[in-house]
């Protein structure tokens, strides 16, 4: 007969039930979507199209790409007023953030200056 995850979990002591309840909490909050993000600030795609000037289904197509260029995930994120940060992790360095990336905009006015 075999032992579903629930009950493997619920069999186990109490602290490390709570430690892999709380690594768990950890990484989802780590790998969350543009959508999760967008519901954990109790947004709407319409409420988010409109403070950035598009369309719902433009945000929806938004929310399910993989492929997003940095500034529209820029734009996404300000939108509901965060702020993104790029960086790089090697295995032996620290993280690093990436400054002065420019946003499509910033370089097309550059260009034409």
């Amino acid at each position: 007969m075999s032992i579903s995850l629930k009950d493997k979990i619920a069999r186990l002591d109490a602290n490390r039930r709570a430690r892999i309840e709380e690594q768990a909490k950890q990484l989802h909050a780590e790998y969350l979507t543009l959508r999760e993000l967008r519901k954990a600030k109790e947004l709407t795609q319409v409420q988010l199209a409109k403070t950035l000037g598009i369309r719902q289904a433009t945000v929806a197509q938004m929310e399910k790409r993989s492929d997003l260029m940095l500034s529209t995930l820029r734009s996404y994120v300000e939108a509901m007023g965060g702020k993104l940060k790029l960086s790089v992790e090697f295995p032996d360095h620290e993280a690093l953030v990436l400054t002065g990336l420019r946003d499509t905009e910033d370089l097309k006015a550059a260009k034409e200056a």
